[in-house]
């Protein structure tokens, strides 16, 4: 008896959902860490001076981070990554449906398509219409640089990759979304990280003299690591998306060695088609 191994990827989609519960977790605890415990403890002070003006001002910026973060995150999870519309099919001009038959296209018929890009060169009309297939899975066309992902079990246009994080695919239409919850989150790491620095190398000496909560100590403590952690990371990741983005290719194109030549563009035109 023949077993589909790709049937249990639909499992990560469970995983997903606990990866969205630790995002909420990880968020919490450095909400806590940094505006309850540091920038708070700060203005219980009083005093006043650039001291409490600092504080404020962390908090403002934090909480501004915080909701450009929330909303890309819960945009790249509910958009819809790029569909393929039910039963798709490649246009045809008038001309190539009398020959849909055939599977040759004569150099008048790419020529007089309504509609083709001028700056299109007849090889690579060809080399795009050749790239469109079909998914035996979907039971539905393939147009170029889409991917089917085992895990949503559908065809995405121009798929990244299936992100576990977001219990969602990166493709055409959320890619945006996507590249933006990476910036807003390493800066929020980032800042979260400067901000609790200070406490951080105090962390042991306090810990000795039992001068602070145990608690706050190890909420501190917990929160410079995840969010140090989460920095580094992700600063790989938007290094890695930004030669992706400035090349228009992909993460599964990349890792299949598959020929994007054609599809190549100025890097200003990769960017724009993206973030419009």
């Amino acid at each position: 008896m023949d077993i589909n191994l790709f049937k249990f990827c639909s499992g990560l989609r469970v995983l997903g959902y606990l990866m969205v519960l630790l995002v909420a977790a990880i968020i919490a605890v450095s909400y806590y860490a940094v505006v309850v415990v540091t920038c708070g403890s700060q203005l219980l002070r009083g005093g006043g001076g650039h001291h409490s003006f600092f504080a404020i001002l962390l908090i403002i910026v934090f909480h501004v981070l915080l909701a450009l973060l929330t909303w890309s995150y819960v945009m790249v999870v509910f958009w819809d990554p790029g569909s393929v519309p039910e039963n798709w099919r490649p246009v045809l001009s008038s001309e190539e449906s009398l020959e849909a038959g055939s599977s040759s296209i004569t150099t008048s018929d790419t020529v007089g398509t309504e509609g083709l890009d001028s700056t299109l060169s007849i090889s690579e009309e060809l080399n795009r219409r050749q790239r469109v297939g079909y998914c035996d899975k979907c039971r539905n066309g393939k147009p170029p640089r889409c991917h089917h992902c085992s895990v949503c079990q559908r065809c995405v246009l121009k798929m990244d990759h299936h992100c576990v994080w977001v219990v969602n695919c990166v493709g055409a239409r959320n890619y945006k979304f996507f590249l933006l919850f990476l910036l807003y989150t390493f800066l929020e790491t980032t800042l979260d990280t400067l901000v609790l620095l200070p406490n951080f190398i105090e962390f042991f000496g306090k810990a000795r003299d039992h001068s602070a909560s145990p608690s706050n100590l190890a909420v501190i403590f917990l929160a410079f690591i995840l969010n140090m952690a989460f920095a580094l990371s992700l600063l790989c990741f938007i290094v890695m998306h930004a030669s992706l983005l400035s090349s228009n290719t992909t993460s599964i194109e990349v890792i299949n060695t598959i020929d994007t030549l054609n599809f190549s563009v100025t890097k200003f035109t990769s960017v724009s088609l993206v973030l419009h």
